[in-house]
């Protein structure tokens, strides 16, 4: 039997070229494609492929808020990213959202083959950049923690899940400016400047489950 496969990428020429390296694979076919995280969402309920494979930075809904709700909704749906960026704030909120494989644009076709039907059988798959950075972000020592307080924590698990301020303050029974006091206070503990980046260094210093 086939995989079956949704791209999602904003870039035409991109979705073109791995709609046409895919119709040499006889075991891979691409049921369905989409320029953003909305229209991905959509053809993947519609669809119901075995594998989605889909970039990180794309306008409108985000990557990591894509294979997150892309999980909620379709949860039979393997997700692998190929995108160009590999920083820290990319690569573990997108496993951590439930991407079960990372690879980087410039990955030969065999490989990004190799990861698809992988990603089909529910095996994880990382490139070697990838996996380099998930390595040292599990190997840093964990002396001179952050001190967050619970709260912080549980602001930041809810940011790490995907929540907006509303929904995090919401959820809470708080403020929307409190979220941000909360977020400006574990910012400055963690060193980062970003939501994005106090989740990667949250998760590398053990800090989220």
């Amino acid at each position: 039997m086939s995989v079956r496969l949704v791209i999602v990428d904003d870039h035409p020429v991109v979705r073109d070229g791995l709609r046409g390296m895919f119709v040499e694979q006889a075991d891979l076919e691409v049921v369905g494609e989409a320029g953003n995280g909305e229209q991905g969402l959509a053809v993947a309920v519609r669809e119901c492929p075995d594998v989605v494979l889909t970039d990180l930075r794309m306008p409108g809904l985000g990557g990591v808020e894509f294979i997150r709700l892309l999980a909620e909704r379709v949860p039979s749906a393997r997700v692998l990213v190929l995108t160009t960026y590999d920083g820290d704030q990319d690569v573990l909120p997108a496993l951590t959202a439930g991407a079960i494989g990372y690879l980087l644009k410039d990955s030969p076709r065999e490989e990004v083959f190799r990861a698809v039907r992988a990603a089909a059988v529910g095996e994880t798959v990382l490139s070697p950049a990838v996996a380099a950075r998930v390595l040292d972000r599990v190997r840093m020592p964990a002396s001179a923690p952050a001190e967050l307080s619970e709260r912080e924590r549980t602001v930041l698990a809810l940011v790490a899940r995907g929540c907006t301020n509303k929904e995090a303050a919401a959820a809470l029974f708080i403020s929307e400016t409190t979220v941000k006091t909360h977020l400006a206070h574990i910012y400055t503990k963690l060193g980062v400047s970003d939501r994005a980046s106090a989740v990667a260094a949250a998760y590398g210093r053990g800090l989220l489950p």
